[in-house]
């Protein structure tokens, strides 16, 4: 089972969403509804974790510094 975010839809201009984690399984379609309070939500898709290499390649053909993403040395 796997933990995902959700938010609610804001109704009514102004109003903000409200999150939630529900578990459920990966092979099951995002919920359009919460499961207690049949509110309408959507999933949020968070940031997941990226592979960094001192040697990839940026747009325009500069290479990356790697974790900060220039040569300035800032990860040593």
């Amino acid at each position: 089972m796997t933990t995902y975010v959700y938010e609610t839809i804001p109704q009514k201009p102004g109003e903000a969403p409200r999150y939630s984690e529900i578990r459920q399984s990966m092979q099951e379609a995002a919920l359009t509804k919460h499961p207690e309070t049949g509110e309408p939500i959507r999933r949020v898709i968070l940031g997941g974790y990226g592979l960094l290499s001192s040697g990839a390649k940026r747009a325009g053909g500069a290479e990356s510094g790697g974790c900060c993403g220039g040569a300035s040395g800032c990860c040593g």
